[in-house]
């Protein structure tokens, strides 16, 4: 068992509402609302228009940029609209395909399975991207890139990410006990396409049945071991993994998992590009698990990109009691809607829905200088100093504190006995920060 980084907390796991429900699709959406916007990088462009007839897998959106991944239609049917929606990470309108279904869930004829096997490197990076794949852990970091590391930096070891250390979060945990086959699947892929001959999956502690399957599936398997974490929060944040498992440090921003000769991938995107390739299909659905203690009904469900989260709701029977708070992800990292007329993009692992009696009612006071946030910030960053200077508009002091190599995992916050928003107020010194970075840059070109 390994437990090697720095900080974290042990935030109540909160997953026994959904651990041992399995995973089931979710209704087809009679209307879906595909962002154009669902990954880091260069956002798409719409490669169809309003009244044109589209059919599942089909290419609705994309961009020459290399730091970037297409969108497909989910659904086969009718172009509704292409115009601003809400966005449920971004906050606010960003273009959108809109698509009317037509119930016949017609394939496009682009879509055909392919043997990996027969592909070199470059073309199984090349069908990553043509699938449209992006980090399913909730980065959405799309995965050709990742997997192009520059020749000057070797990567000799792959990571498996399967911690899933959100609390109340199980879709990976349950993709691992049911998928088990193509996730190693697509590992496989994954390893190829890198060029390394080992890898490791990683597990935390808390999902004694998923260590055991996935243990069970490599027993034959000599170039695969499983290794099981102990569990801690954030665990599955690629740096704190690395150092888990490897004891290599990886540089503060802008370095990166293979400046140490690492790629870590989420067990949900191995298993969609397992899928990709048996099937055809580029990424058109994720499991997404429904749950919390104002849902009725929790569940996991597989459920098509740019479905509505209020649909999804209403399949879980709905809001039960004092609905307060609705998240997409889990309650550390996610990020509060203050909408359910937002579509499941990409990057959507969880909806969380709490009532009014599960959040602190309290207003925040002032620091009592415990230093706790300190003790437990996996990046040995000074929380309560950033934040102090964030708000007071002191940027430059906050940048001189590394605020830009925040996780925002929210350990600080969670620990704080003053209740202080140090999250929220980091986040605000970050955005200053790399957009005053973004302006010094086109200045300089």
């Amino acid at each position: 068992m390994r437990n090697g980084f720095d900080g974290g907390v042990h935030p109540p796991h909160y997953k026994t509402h959904t651990e041992d429900v399995a995973i089931r699709s979710a209704r087809e959406p009679e209307v879906v609302v595909i962002p154009l916007v669902q990954h880091l990088g260069a956002p798409c462009e719409a490669t169809v228009k309003k009244g044109d007839v589209v059919d599942v897998g089909q290419v609705i959106g994309d961009a020459s940029a290399f730091v970037s991944a297409p969108v497909h239609a989910s659904v086969s049917g009718k172009v509704f609209k292409v115009e601003p929606r809400l966005h449920p990470a971004l906050g606010k309108p960003v273009p959108a395909v809109i698509i009317e279904s037509d119930g016949e869930n017609r394939w496009h004829d682009s879509i055909e399975p392919r043997d990996a096997e027969d592909l070199t490197p470059e073309e199984i990076i090349r069908t990553m991207r043509t699938a449209g794949l992006v980090g399913l852990g909730g980065a959405a970091f799309p995965t050709a890139v990742k997997f192009s590391p520059p020749k000057d930096k070797p990567v000799d070891t792959f990571l498996l990410n399967g911690a899933e250390c959100e609390p109340f979060l199980t879709a990976d945990h349950r993709l691992m006990l049911e998928g088990t086959a193509d996730i190693l699947t697509g590992m496989r892929v994954m390893m190829r396409a890198l060029g390394v001959t080992t890898g490791t999956i990683c597990i935390e502690d808390n999902k004694p049945d998923a260590l055991a399957a996935m243990e069970a599936a490599c027993k034959d398997v000599p170039d695969i071991k499983v290794v099981s974490l102990k569990t801690r929060y954030p665990q599955g944040s690629e740096k704190q993994l690395i150092k888990s498992v490897l004891n290599r440090d990886v540089p503060p921003p802008p370095g990166l998992p293979m400046d140490v000769g690492v790629v870590v991938s989420n067990v949900s995107t191995a298993h969609a590009l397992s899928r990709a390739f048996k099937t055809g299909m580029p990424l058109i659905e994720r499991v997404v698990t429904v749950t919390g203690p104002a849902i009725a009904e929790p569940a996991n469900l597989l459920v098509k990109i740019g479905t509505l989260f209020h649909q999804l709701i209403e399949e879980c029977g709905g809001f039960e009691g004092n609905a307060s708070r609705l998240i997409m992800g889990g309650p550390m990292m996610g990020i509060a809607q203050f909408s359910t007329d937002v579509p499941v993009i990409k990057g959507t692992s969880g909806i969380l829905a709490l009532g009014a009696e599960d959040e602190w009612d309290g207003e925040a006071t002032a620091c009592i200088k415990c230093g706790r946030c300190v003790d437990v910030c996996p990046m040995r960053l000074v929380p309560i100093l950033i934040s102090a200077y964030a708000e007071r508009e002191w940027y430059e002091k906050a940048e001189q504190l590394y605020a830009a190599d925040c996780l925002e995992c929210g350990c600080c916050s969670f620990i704080c006995p003053a209740r202080r928003p140090l999250v929220q107020a980091i986040r605000m010194a970050k955005q200053h920060i790399m957009n005053q970075r973004r302006e010094r840059q086109a200045a300089s070109t």
